[in-house]
C-alpha cells in the first residue's frame, strides 16, 4: 500500500448492481479492497433506496455494522445496533394528490407503499406486479382494500404502468406531480415517490456530518439515476460499467460493473492499494 495520504474519508456505496453481485454476495476482492481502504483510514457507509427493514439481512450477511442511508435517504439506520436513528415520512394526503394528477396525465397506475419504521411492511393493489418488482420487497399477497395502504405512515409510494417504461413513467410523474413529491427511478419496475427533496444526498449528508467527513473527501459508487443526488453532492462519483445511461452522465468515471468487481477495481486504482 502507498504511503500517500488518502484521498477520500468515505466511501459511499450503493447495493443493488453496484456493491452487490447479481446474487446479492460481495465478491471477495471487494472486501479486501474495502478493507485495505478502511486500514488506511477512510470509512464506509451504505447508501440505498431499500428500507432499512429489507437492508438488514444483506448488512447482516456481509458483517455490515456502521451506519447505513436506507430507503432513498429517509432513513438513518445503525445496523450494529438495529435501529433507526431517523426516519422521514411521506404525508399520505400529498401522495395521493400526487397520484390523482399522474393518474389524470398517464391513466390509471399500479401501487405499492412501504410504511415507516423499522418493522414497516410493504403492501401493494392487485395490479402490482409484484414479481417484476424483485423479491426484496418480500411481500406476499395483495391487500383486499386499498385503504389499507393508507392507513399506517409511509416513506415512499411505488408506481408501475402497464404501457409506459420505467423512464418513461418517471418523468410522466414527475411532469404531473414534480411539485408536490420527488419522484425517482430505482431500478427496474422501482419508479418511487418521495418526500419533496428528499434523495440520497440529503441522508448521506446527514450522516457525513455524524460520521465527521466532508462531501469533498466523499468517494461514491452507484449504478441508477436514484443516484445522481448523491454524485452532485460529493468529491468523487464513480458510475458501473452496468449503470443507467443518466448516471453515467453525470460520474467523474466509469469502473467495471458490479459483476466484475467494479468496485475493488477503482477503490484499489484511487486508494493505490
Amino acid at each position: 500500500m502507498s504511503s500517500a495520504p488518502r484521498p477520500f474519508d468515505l466511501i459511499a456505496t450503493d447495493l443493488d448492481g453496484t456493491l452487490l453481485r447479481d446474487d446479492h454476495t460481495v465478491s471477495s476482492r471487494t472486501q479486501l479492497a474495502l478493507a485495505a481502504a478502511q486500514a488506511a483510514g477512510a470509512q464506509h457507509i451504505v447508501v440505498t433506496g431499500r428500507s432499512a427493514r429489507w437492508t438488514r439481512p444483506t448488512l447482516d450477511a456481509i458483517g455490515y455494522t456502521g451506519l447505513a442511508v436506507c430507503g432513498q435517504g429517509g432513513q438513518l439506520y445503525d445496523a450494529g445496533a438495529h435501529r433507526l436513528v431517523t426516519s422521514v415520512t411521506l404525508d399520505r394526503q400529498v401522495a395521493a394528490l400526487a397520484l390523482a394528477k399522474a393518474e389524470a396525465e398517464v391513466g390509471p397506475m399500479a401501487v405499492a407503499v412501504v410504511q415507516d419504521g423499522l418493522e414497516g411492511d410493504v403492501l401493494f393493489d392487485r395490479t402490482y406486479d409484484m414479481p417484476s418488482a424483485g423479491e426484496r420487497l418480500a411481500a406476499e399477497e395483495p391487500v383486499a382494500d386499498i385503504a389499507e395502504l393508507w392507513a399506517k405512515p409511509l416513506s415512499r409510494v411505488l408506481v408501475q404502468h402497464r404501457r409506459l417504461s420505467d423512464d418513461e413513467l418517471a418523468a410522466a410523474v414527475s411532469a404531473a406531480a414534480g411539485g408536490l413529491v420527488t419522484v425517482v427511478l430505482a431500478g427496474q419496475g422501482f419508479v418511487e415517490l418521495l418526500p419533496l427533496g428528499l434523495s440520497k444526498a440529503t441522508g448521506l449528508a446527514l450522516a457525513s456530518s455524524r460520521l465527521g467527513t466532508t462531501k469533498d473527501r466523499t468517494v461514491a459508487f452507484g449504478d441508477m439515476p436514484n443516484d445522481i443526488p448523491m454524485f452532485r453532492w460529493v468529491g468523487h462519483a464513480v458510475a458501473m460499467a452496468n449503470a443507467h445511461t443518466e448516471l453515467k452522465a453525470v460520474a467523474d468515471e466509469i469502473t467495471l460493473s458490479n459483476e466484475e468487481d467494479g468496485v475493488a477495481v477503482a477503490l484499489e486504482r484511487i486508494f493505490q492499494l
